[in-house]
């Protein structure tokens, strides 16, 4: 099975987990998600500065700028598979 088919499998697999992660958590896989599908963050932050998970989410997708597709994609796959236990 190629990166691809098991990221695609282990993105299916983050919406079956048994308990809800953590909000951390859930901010990594959304950025390792974001980094997988599009690459570095290039775009502005939130217009509204009071919408705090924006910014957290914008925030956490721009630290892992120059972090590879299939980097990002297999610590995904790292990450589903640990919560999974």
């Amino acid at each position: 099975m190629d990166l691809q088919s098991i990221f695609t499998e282990a993105v299916a697999n983050s919406k079956t987990l048994a308990e809800k992660p953590d909000n951390e958590t859930l901010l990594k896989l959304y950025s390792l998600y974001k980094q997988a599908t599009e690459g570095d963050n290039n775009e502005e932050g939130p217009a509204n500065m009071f919408d705090f998970v924006a910014k957290f989410k914008h925030e956490a997708w721009a630290k892992l700028k120059g972090l590879s597709k299939e980097a990002a994609m297999q610590q995904y796959i790292d990450l589903v598979n640990q919560l999974k236990g």
